[in-house]
């Protein structure tokens, strides 16, 4: 299955004013967030990516624009279900005063119990099950339409990517405050059939590391060593046995 590329936007108004922006309208990336979204293009100037897909807010949209610029022939989505979490009532209020609320506590230590107030509010539990399920359809999207060792990215906020990588873990929505995703940071997730490999987390540095190895060429009227004919992608190095399982007594450098 397909590997993931998750991208927080880059460092926007509302960050730097410490504000819960949420989805409010017009909140767009600081002079560092757009320099952070001018650098993320360069890092990931060779990786093979299918294609591009964003949450619809406009810090997300302008964070993946310097990397469609350069890079015009990637498909291009917006879905909703990568968008930011629908925080009702704190909606454009200071982190600074919402730590006194007493739902403050419990989003910190017990955020599978959260419902944000106000009528546009939602439940963590909510966010991250339309985030699972975006994934997952996406990723059988881009199976079916570049194959199974395709790559594509999704930008979004960091609840939804925390709440991805936790999915990926096996952890409890509980546990996944503990988890941090700076601004522009890349967190990649490999699918399997049978389970998910978490590769990176908030990675702000060289993605050079995520290139696939070159497949190596089967002889006339051989299989590629993988067990299927043809191309492939950066699974190709690792045998179908091996491409479910995780490496035992440590990484050989090679996935």
């Amino acid at each position: 299955m397909p590997t993931l590329i998750l991208v927080r936007h880059g460092r926007s108004t509302a960050n730097a004013d410490g504000v819960l922006a949420g989805w409010s309208p017009g909140i767009a990336l600081d002079d560092t967030g757009r320099a952070q979204a001018t650098a993320l293009a360069a890092r990931l100037a060779g990786l093979p990516l299918a294609a591009v897909v964003s949450s619809p807010l406009q810090r997300c949209q302008e964070t993946v624009r310097p990397l469609l610029d350069t890079r015009p022939e990637l498909p291009r989505h917006t879905d909703d279900r990568v968008g930011e979490c629908h925080y009702g009532d704190w909606t454009g209020r200071k982190l600074s005063e919402l730590a006194d609320e007493p739902l403050w506590g419990t989003v910190q230590r017990h955020p599978s119990a959260a419902v944000f107030p106000g009528e546009e509010g939602e439940s963590l539990r909510a966010m991250q099950a339309r985030a699972v399920d975006a994934v997952r359809d996406w990723n059988d999207r881009i199976e079916a339409e570049h194959g199974p060792d395709a790559m594509y990215l999704v930008c979004s906020h960091g609840d939804i990517i925390k709440s991805l990588a936790a999915d990926a873990l096996g952890m409890h929505l509980d546990l996944f405050q503990r988890i941090s995703t700076d601004p522009c940071s890349v967190t990649v997730i490999r699918y399997t059939p049978h389970r998910p490999f978490l590769l990176r987390l908030g990675d702000t540095g060289d993605l050079t590391g995520l290139i696939p190895p070159p497949r190596p060429q089967a002889e006339e009227g051989q299989e590629d060593g993988d067990g299927r004919g043809g191309d492939g992608g950066p699974a190709a190095v690792r045998t179908a046995a091996a491409e479910d399982d995780a490496v035992v007594g440590g990484s050989t450098g090679t996935s």
